[in-house]
């Protein structure tokens, strides 16, 4: 029988030809990796990135989707498919096959999951929740596995006060116990996704991959056991979003999709930070673009929401976190910063896909008619709405803060700061939906500010619970911590005591804080308990008084048809002596009950006189 013989050259160019083939035909992420069921808006977009994705052709067959498009870009390795999912499509998996003159080249699986009961409806933070504020890497080191893992730039360093620390996921996990029982109802963390950037990674603003928790946090699962877990303790989650930027790092920087993609994509320029420029009636296109269009940082490319490839992206990916984490609010970052118009799309997608979620917008100015441009329900000159329905209230924690540190002596100075700045809510479609804070991730500490003054912390403590709206602390204000001679970010930043294993104090359990430390946490602990338990200060009217003896005496009310509660604050050395029968005038009931909400101690209405304390308030509960 006489051999064939195939020479070598051919078949080692057979070889390599599939091979070739092989490898440039690997799909390498699919974004979103699963979708699900019912949602109210029937269209979804899958990015499907590969290498020279684009030459093959993406084909469907499952009974109620359906493919409408396929977009190709710039970039041969990626591609957008767009599908209308109808109403009556069933949960289950299908393929996304892609093919090649009619060949099958690659079947990728994707899932459509059911949504659970009550999702489009679940609840939200309100007027009656307390936010805690958490930067994850400096809380608690729960998984020390977790520290330092291959393939991150960054290792952990506590040492380095801008470096990674350690904090994760489990350590907050472990600590929600904590977090009940000293008030807090609702949880707003700075960013937990990816952010494999080369340095100052922890904060988390620089993400590297918007559908992947950073692995040193923990994992997706982690981070949706933590919503559940978290929901166990009477505690709602808030993530913090970021539509504005992404990091130097992200997989999408080495290979954009299109040529504008981001803005100034070719050489990046900083940002101006004139926000005013978005409602500037004479604003000049220059001025515009500037702001709206600068980075942050050279780590910090700036997206083009223009792009509405982009946009559904972003817009997708919001929602994706939302009915995956379980996800009870939102807090965006930087928020007029993107472009507005996508920024109002973005609002009303969201409320859309879930009427209920709560969400709060950063827009750091001292000006409240910026701010108020955003909100959900303000008319605008320009005709401009959005579908936001709270914003952070700058102006409130300035004039907080001015005025309890000011001298009096000066016009102008002092209470009356605050009396004018809460004289502003007229210009806010909606008061009751500000957050008001002491302070953030991003400023001084509370008690920093108050220059350590701990009589006038317990005085802006005592306001931020019983004023409107909702208020958010900042971890660690509860034991005094601060940043004394430094307004570094990483200081400002600090780990939180105990949260180490081998951690001298230990503020869970009060080991080796000070005296004054353990009276702060205990005064906090009390106020926030007690706010808990009352709808008066939730969704109660609210009535102040102007500053009287020089500035010094404010009063603020909250009641409703049988109940009240008055704060007065006085910020005299000496003791006062104050009348308090036009308070109890301007009431719609004739208290019969008073109690001192500190002390628990009964008060004596009938002379209509009140005496406080040099540097201090009373705070007093009134019942019909």
């Amino acid at each position: 029988m006489r051999k064939m013989l195939i020479p070598v050259a051919p078949l080692l160019m057979l070889f390599l030809s599939a091979s070739w083939l092989q490898a440039k035909e690997k799909i390498e992420r699919v974004e979103p990796s699963f979708w699900w069921t019912g949602m109210k808006n029937q269209t979804l977009q899958i990015m499907v990135y590969g290498e020279n994705i684009s030459e093959l052709k993406p084909e469907i067959n499952y009974p109620g989707v359906k493919l409408e498009k396929t977009v190709m870009v710039k970039s041969p390795n990626y591609l957008f498919i767009y599908l209308t999912i109808s109403k009556e499509v069933k949960p289950g998996p299908f393929d996304l096959v892609f093919t090649r003159n009619n060949k099958t080249v690659i079947a990728h699986t994707y899932h459509l999951y059911p949504r659970e009961n009550g999702s489009a409806e679940r609840t939200s933070y309100d007027p009656s929740d307390v936010m805690i504020l958490i930067t994850p890497d400096r809380f608690a080191n729960g998984d020390p596995s977790n520290d330092n893992i291959k393939g991150f730039y960054e290792k952990v360093n506590r040492a380095d006060s801008n470096g990674r620390h350690g904090g994760d996921i489990k350590g907050i996990i472990d600590h929600l116990d904590y977090l009940h029982d000293m008030g807090f109802t609702a949880l707003w963390i700075n960013p937990l996704l990816e952010n494999n950037q080369k340095n100052t990674s922890y904060h988390g603003y620089a993400i590297t991959d918007f559908y992947k928790t950073d692995a040193r946090f923990g994992s997706n699962e982690l981070y949706k056991e933590l919503a559940i877990k978290s929901k166990e303790k009477g505690i709602k989650l808030i993530m913090d979003v970021i539509l504005n930027h992404c990091g130097s790092e992200h997989w999408w920087i080495k290979d954009l999709p299109t040529e504008n993609w981001l803005n100034f994509q070719n050489k990046w320029k900083p940002t101006s930070h004139r926000r005013e420029t978005i409602q500037d009636p004479y604003v000049s296109d220059y001025d515009k673009q500037m702001h709206a269009d600068g980075w942050f940082a050279e780590t910090m490319p700036d997206l083009n929401q223009r792009n509405e490839l982009l946009a559904d992206y972003l817009i997708q990916n919001s929602i994706w976190w939302v009915e995956y984490a379980h996800l009870s609010g939102i807090r965006i970052d930087t928020y007029p910063y993107p472009d507005k118009d996508f920024m109002a799309k973005w609002t009303y997608r969201l409320t859309e896909e879930y009427p209920n979620l709560n969400m709060v917008g950063e827009e750091w100015t001292n000006n409240p008619s910026l701010i108020s441009f955003w909100q959900k329900g303000k008319i605008n000159s320009n005709g401009y709405t959005s579908a936001l329905p709270g914003l952070m209230d700058f102006p409130l924690q300035t004039a907080l803060t001015e005025a309890l540190i000011e001298d009096e002596k000066q016009w102008g100075n002092g209470l009356i700061k605050l009396y004018a700045a809460l004289a502003n809510d007229f210009i806010y479609a909606d008061p009751s939906q500000m957050v008001v804070f002491p302070d953030n991730h991003d400023m001084s500490r509370f008690y920093t500010q108050l220059n350590e003054d701990f009589s006038l912390f317990k005085m802006g403590m005592a306001y931020l619970t019983i004023i409107r709206g909702i208020p958010q602390f900042y971890y660690g204000s509860e034991v005094l911590m601060t940043n004394r001679g430094t307004e570094s970010h990483g200081i400002i930043r600090s780990d939180f005591p105990g949260g180490w294993e081998k951690d001298t104090i230990n503020a869970f359990t009060g080991k080796g804080l000070s005296p004054l430390q353990l009276e702060a946490q205990t005064f906090v602990k009390h106020l926030l308990n007690w706010r808990k338990k009352n709808s008066v200060i939730h969704y109660g009217k609210l009535k102040h008084f102007a500053p009287e003896f020089h500035n010094t005496i404010y009063t603020l009310c909250r009641y409703n048809n049988d109940k009240g509660v008055v704060l007065i604050l006085n910020k005299n050395q000496a003791d006062m002596t104050v009348n308090i029968e036009k308070y109890l005038d301007e009431l719609p009931f004739d208290p019969s009950n008073a109690i001192n909400v500190l002390t628990g101690k009964p008060v004596v209405l009938s002379n209509k006189e009140i005496k406080i304390k040099g540097r201090s308030f009373a705070l007093l509960e009134l019942e019909n």
